[in-house]
Protein backbone atom coordinates (compact mmCIF):
# COMPACT_ATOMS: atom_id res chain seq x y z
CA UNK A 1 0.00 0.00 0.00
CA UNK A 2 2.84 2.07 0.69
CA UNK A 3 4.62 1.81 -2.31
CA UNK A 4 1.29 2.46 -3.80
CA UNK A 5 0.96 5.81 -1.87
CA UNK A 6 3.93 7.00 -3.26
CA UNK A 7 4.26 6.04 -6.79
CA UNK A 8 0.77 7.90 -7.38
CA UNK A 9 2.05 10.92 -6.01
CA UNK A 10 5.45 10.68 -8.20
CA UNK A 11 3.00 10.17 -11.08
CA UNK A 12 1.40 13.62 -10.06
CA UNK A 13 4.79 15.17 -9.83
CA UNK A 14 5.51 13.81 -13.46
CA UNK A 15 2.41 14.71 -14.77
CA UNK A 16 2.53 18.43 -12.83
CA UNK A 17 6.28 19.32 -14.51
CA UNK A 18 5.21 18.14 -17.72
CA UNK A 19 2.28 20.41 -17.52
CA UNK A 20 4.44 23.43 -16.80
CA UNK A 21 7.41 22.25 -18.76
CA UNK A 22 4.55 22.46 -21.81
CA UNK A 23 3.47 26.02 -21.07
CA UNK A 24 6.49 27.49 -20.42
CA UNK A 25 7.58 26.13 -24.43
CA UNK A 26 4.19 27.65 -25.92
CA UNK A 27 4.64 31.26 -23.55
CA UNK A 28 8.07 31.69 -25.26
CA UNK A 29 6.64 30.64 -28.84
CA UNK A 30 4.38 33.51 -27.58
CA UNK A 31 7.07 35.82 -26.76
CA UNK A 32 9.12 36.22 -29.81
CA UNK A 33 7.48 39.27 -31.46
CA UNK A 34 7.71 42.92 -30.05
CA UNK A 35 5.00 43.58 -28.12
CA UNK A 36 2.98 47.01 -28.08
CA UNK A 37 0.92 48.56 -25.32
CA UNK A 38 -2.80 47.18 -25.18
CA UNK A 39 -6.27 48.83 -24.19
CA UNK A 40 -9.77 47.45 -24.86
CA UNK A 41 -10.28 49.48 -28.03
CA UNK A 42 -6.91 47.29 -29.81
CA UNK A 43 -8.27 44.23 -28.26
CA UNK A 44 -11.57 43.97 -29.54
CA UNK A 45 -9.57 45.19 -33.15
CA UNK A 46 -7.39 41.93 -32.64
CA UNK A 47 -10.58 39.87 -31.67
CA UNK A 48 -8.28 37.89 -29.27
CA UNK A 49 -7.95 38.34 -25.17
CA UNK A 50 -4.42 37.34 -24.59
CA UNK A 51 -4.75 35.83 -20.36
CA UNK A 52 -1.87 34.44 -18.32
CA UNK A 53 -2.91 31.72 -15.70
CA UNK A 54 -1.52 29.70 -12.50
CA UNK A 55 -2.39 25.79 -12.95
CA UNK A 56 -3.31 24.72 -10.03
CA UNK A 57 -6.61 22.40 -8.98
CA UNK A 58 -8.89 25.58 -7.32
CA UNK A 59 -8.47 28.36 -10.66
CA UNK A 60 -6.71 26.52 -13.72
CA UNK A 61 -6.26 22.80 -14.34
CA UNK A 62 -7.11 20.04 -16.48
CA UNK A 63 -9.58 16.90 -15.74
CA UNK A 64 -11.09 14.18 -17.89
CA UNK A 65 -13.57 16.80 -19.60
CA UNK A 66 -11.18 19.18 -20.38
CA UNK A 67 -9.89 22.63 -18.99
CA UNK A 68 -11.62 23.84 -15.96
CA UNK A 69 -11.49 26.17 -12.77
CA UNK A 70 -12.84 28.80 -11.34
CA UNK A 71 -10.91 31.44 -12.96
CA UNK A 72 -10.71 30.05 -16.05
CA UNK A 73 -14.67 29.67 -16.63
CA UNK A 74 -14.67 33.24 -14.82
CA UNK A 75 -12.59 34.83 -17.81
CA UNK A 76 -14.03 32.00 -20.50
CA UNK A 77 -17.33 34.22 -19.83
CA UNK A 78 -16.08 37.11 -20.00
CA UNK A 79 -14.62 37.07 -23.56
CA UNK A 80 -17.53 35.27 -24.81
CA UNK A 81 -19.55 38.33 -23.73
CA UNK A 82 -16.70 40.42 -25.38
CA UNK A 83 -17.05 38.61 -28.46
CA UNK A 84 -13.12 37.95 -27.93
CA UNK A 85 -11.51 34.43 -28.43
CA UNK A 86 -9.77 33.80 -25.13
CA UNK A 87 -6.11 32.95 -25.36
CA UNK A 88 -4.96 30.89 -22.67
CA UNK A 89 -0.88 30.76 -21.05
CA UNK A 90 -0.23 28.76 -18.47
CA UNK A 91 2.33 30.39 -16.72
CA UNK A 92 3.38 28.94 -13.01
CA UNK A 93 6.49 31.50 -12.30
CA UNK A 94 4.65 34.54 -10.78
CA UNK A 95 7.88 36.99 -11.73
CA UNK A 96 7.47 35.27 -15.38
CA UNK A 97 3.40 36.41 -14.99
CA UNK A 98 4.12 40.00 -13.61
CA UNK A 99 6.77 40.17 -16.61
CA UNK A 100 4.53 39.41 -19.13
CA UNK A 101 2.72 42.11 -17.96
CA UNK A 102 4.67 44.87 -17.99
CA UNK A 103 6.10 43.88 -21.53
CA UNK A 104 2.32 43.76 -22.93
CA UNK A 105 2.54 39.97 -23.63
CA UNK A 106 -0.81 39.91 -22.05
CA UNK A 107 -3.56 41.50 -21.46
CA UNK A 108 -4.85 40.18 -18.03
CA UNK A 109 -3.54 38.22 -14.92
CA UNK A 110 -6.08 36.12 -13.97
CA UNK A 111 -4.33 34.76 -11.11
CA UNK A 112 -5.62 35.84 -7.71
CA UNK A 113 -3.46 38.76 -6.38
CA UNK A 114 -4.15 40.74 -3.10
CA UNK A 115 -5.40 44.01 -3.69
CA UNK A 116 -1.92 45.69 -1.87
CA UNK A 117 -0.46 49.10 -1.90
CA UNK A 118 2.69 47.65 -3.44
CA UNK A 119 0.52 45.72 -5.82
CA UNK A 120 -1.26 48.37 -7.08
CA UNK A 121 1.61 50.44 -6.95
CA UNK A 122 2.42 48.20 -10.32
CA UNK A 123 -0.61 47.44 -11.95
CA UNK A 124 -4.27 48.07 -12.09
CA UNK A 125 -6.34 45.81 -10.16
CA UNK A 126 -9.68 44.58 -10.98
CA UNK A 127 -12.61 44.90 -8.62
CA UNK A 128 -12.36 42.11 -6.08
CA UNK A 129 -13.17 38.45 -7.23
CA UNK A 130 -12.98 36.51 -4.17
CA UNK A 131 -11.85 36.86 -0.44
CA UNK A 132 -8.96 34.97 0.77
CA UNK A 133 -5.56 34.57 3.25
CA UNK A 134 -2.81 33.23 3.45
CA UNK A 135 -1.89 29.74 5.34
CA UNK A 136 1.23 28.22 7.04
CA UNK A 137 1.83 25.26 4.86
CA UNK A 138 3.35 22.46 7.64
CA UNK A 139 3.64 18.62 8.47
CA UNK A 140 0.95 17.86 11.16
CA UNK A 141 2.60 17.50 14.88
CA UNK A 142 4.79 14.81 15.92
CA UNK A 143 5.64 14.02 11.64
CA UNK A 144 8.95 14.91 10.99
CA UNK A 145 11.35 16.48 13.17
CA UNK A 146 11.10 20.03 12.11
CA UNK A 147 8.92 22.05 15.25
CA UNK A 148 5.09 22.21 14.91
CA UNK A 149 4.54 26.02 14.72
CA UNK A 150 1.68 26.75 16.61
CA UNK A 151 1.47 29.98 16.97
CA UNK A 152 3.20 32.86 14.81
CA UNK A 153 5.23 33.95 17.35
CA UNK A 154 7.19 30.27 16.96
CA UNK A 155 8.43 31.26 13.24
CA UNK A 156 10.99 33.80 14.83
CA UNK A 157 14.38 32.42 13.17
CA UNK A 158 12.63 29.87 11.25
CA UNK A 159 13.00 29.77 7.10
CA UNK A 160 9.30 29.90 5.15
CA UNK A 161 9.71 28.48 1.77
CA UNK A 162 7.79 30.87 -1.36
CA UNK A 163 7.72 31.43 -4.83
CA UNK A 164 9.86 33.76 -6.56
CA UNK A 165 8.39 37.28 -5.84
CA UNK A 166 5.12 35.73 -3.89
CA UNK A 167 3.12 38.26 -2.78
CA UNK A 168 3.34 36.69 0.39
CA UNK A 169 6.73 38.27 0.76
CA UNK A 170 5.53 41.34 1.96
CA UNK A 171 3.02 39.53 4.80
CA UNK A 172 5.63 37.55 5.96
CA UNK A 173 8.37 40.91 6.06
CA UNK A 174 5.28 42.80 8.11
CA UNK A 175 5.01 39.77 10.25
CA UNK A 176 8.35 39.66 11.46
CA UNK A 177 8.36 43.14 12.45
CA UNK A 178 4.96 42.15 14.28
CA UNK A 179 6.54 39.69 16.28
CA UNK A 180 9.69 41.45 16.80
CA UNK A 181 12.19 38.66 15.33
CA UNK A 182 13.58 37.58 12.22
CA UNK A 183 11.45 35.36 9.62
CA UNK A 184 13.54 34.00 6.84
CA UNK A 185 12.31 33.76 3.55
CA UNK A 186 13.80 31.70 0.64
CA UNK A 187 12.69 32.35 -3.06
CA UNK A 188 12.34 29.78 -4.88
CA UNK A 189 12.12 30.45 -8.46
CA UNK A 190 11.27 26.57 -10.68
CA UNK A 191 8.40 25.76 -7.69
CA UNK A 192 4.61 27.52 -7.34
CA UNK A 193 2.99 27.09 -3.79
CA UNK A 194 1.32 24.10 -4.94
CA UNK A 195 4.51 22.43 -5.52
CA UNK A 196 6.07 23.71 -2.28
CA UNK A 197 3.36 22.31 -0.57
CA UNK A 198 4.07 18.56 -1.96
CA UNK A 199 7.48 19.30 -1.01
CA UNK A 200 6.33 19.29 2.71
CA UNK A 201 4.39 16.43 2.97
CA UNK A 202 7.67 14.71 1.46
CA UNK A 203 9.92 16.46 4.07
CA UNK A 204 12.52 18.26 1.59
CA UNK A 205 11.55 21.73 3.46
CA UNK A 206 9.59 22.09 6.16
CA UNK A 207 7.55 25.31 5.90
CA UNK A 208 6.08 27.25 2.97
CA UNK A 209 2.49 29.67 2.55
CA UNK A 210 0.06 29.01 0.67
CA UNK A 211 -3.64 30.75 -0.41
CA UNK A 212 -5.96 28.82 1.73
CA UNK A 213 -8.72 28.37 -0.76
CA UNK A 214 -5.68 26.65 -3.07
CA UNK A 215 -4.46 24.27 -0.02
CA UNK A 216 -8.06 23.21 0.75
CA UNK A 217 -8.06 21.52 -2.83
CA UNK A 218 -5.00 20.12 -2.23
CA UNK A 219 -5.23 18.58 0.93
CA UNK A 220 -7.02 15.21 0.78
CA UNK A 221 -4.04 14.20 -1.35
CA UNK A 222 -1.93 15.44 1.42
CA UNK A 223 -2.51 13.71 4.24
CA UNK A 224 0.52 15.16 6.44
CA UNK A 225 0.27 18.38 5.92
CA UNK A 226 -1.36 20.55 8.62
CA UNK A 227 -2.95 24.39 7.12
CA UNK A 228 -4.47 25.44 10.02
CA UNK A 229 -2.53 28.26 11.32
CA UNK A 230 -2.96 32.06 9.15
CA UNK A 231 0.02 34.13 8.10
CA UNK A 232 -2.51 37.07 6.93
CA UNK A 233 -5.86 38.61 7.92
CA UNK A 234 -8.53 37.64 5.11
CA UNK A 235 -8.52 40.08 2.30
CA UNK A 236 -9.43 40.85 -1.31
CA UNK A 237 -8.07 39.05 -4.00
CA UNK A 238 -8.33 41.23 -7.50
CA UNK A 239 -6.78 40.01 -11.32
CA UNK A 240 -4.16 42.33 -12.61
CA UNK A 241 -3.87 44.35 -16.35
CA UNK A 242 -1.15 46.66 -17.56
CA UNK A 243 -0.84 50.36 -16.05
CA UNK A 244 -1.58 50.75 -20.26
CA UNK A 245 -5.20 49.21 -19.68
CA UNK A 246 -7.28 51.43 -17.93
CA UNK A 247 -10.07 51.22 -20.50
CA UNK A 248 -9.87 47.29 -19.92
CA UNK A 249 -9.80 47.41 -16.48
CA UNK A 250 -13.38 49.65 -16.87
CA UNK A 251 -14.57 47.41 -18.90
CA UNK A 252 -14.43 44.05 -17.04
CA UNK A 253 -14.73 46.05 -13.39
CA UNK A 254 -18.22 46.87 -15.16
CA UNK A 255 -18.88 43.33 -16.58
CA UNK A 256 -18.11 41.31 -13.06
CA UNK A 257 -20.07 43.77 -10.84
CA UNK A 258 -23.24 42.38 -13.09
CA UNK A 259 -21.73 39.09 -13.96
CA UNK A 260 -21.82 38.12 -9.72
CA UNK A 261 -25.60 38.86 -10.26
CA UNK A 262 -26.53 36.08 -12.07
CA UNK A 263 -27.41 32.31 -12.34
CA UNK A 264 -24.20 31.27 -14.73
CA UNK A 265 -21.58 33.05 -11.52
CA UNK A 266 -23.59 31.60 -8.59
CA UNK A 267 -23.60 28.07 -10.39
CA UNK A 268 -19.39 28.27 -10.80
CA UNK A 269 -19.36 29.42 -6.85
CA UNK A 270 -21.34 26.39 -6.09
CA UNK A 271 -18.96 24.06 -8.34
CA UNK A 272 -15.71 25.32 -7.44
CA UNK A 273 -15.73 27.79 -4.36
CA UNK A 274 -18.70 27.18 -1.87
CA UNK A 275 -17.81 23.06 -1.16
CA UNK A 276 -14.54 24.86 0.46
CA UNK A 277 -16.73 26.77 2.75
CA UNK A 278 -15.03 30.23 1.02
CA UNK A 279 -16.66 33.39 1.23
CA UNK A 280 -17.55 35.13 -1.58
CA UNK A 281 -18.16 39.37 -2.40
Amino acid sequence: MQHTYYYRKFVKYVFLFIFIALGAWIFRGHKQPIAVPRDFAAIKASGVLRVAVEYNKLNFYVDSTGLAGFNYEIVKAFARDMKLRVDIRPVMSETERLEALRKDTIDLLACNLPSTIQMKDSLLLSSPIMLNKQVLIQRKRGIGKAPYIKSQLDLARKTINVPQNSPAILRIQNLSNEIGDTIYIKEIKQYSSEQLMYMVEHGDIDYAVCDENIAKQYAPHLPHIDMQMAISFTQFYSWGMSKHSPQLLRQFNGWIEQFKKTAEYKHICRKYVENLNLKQK
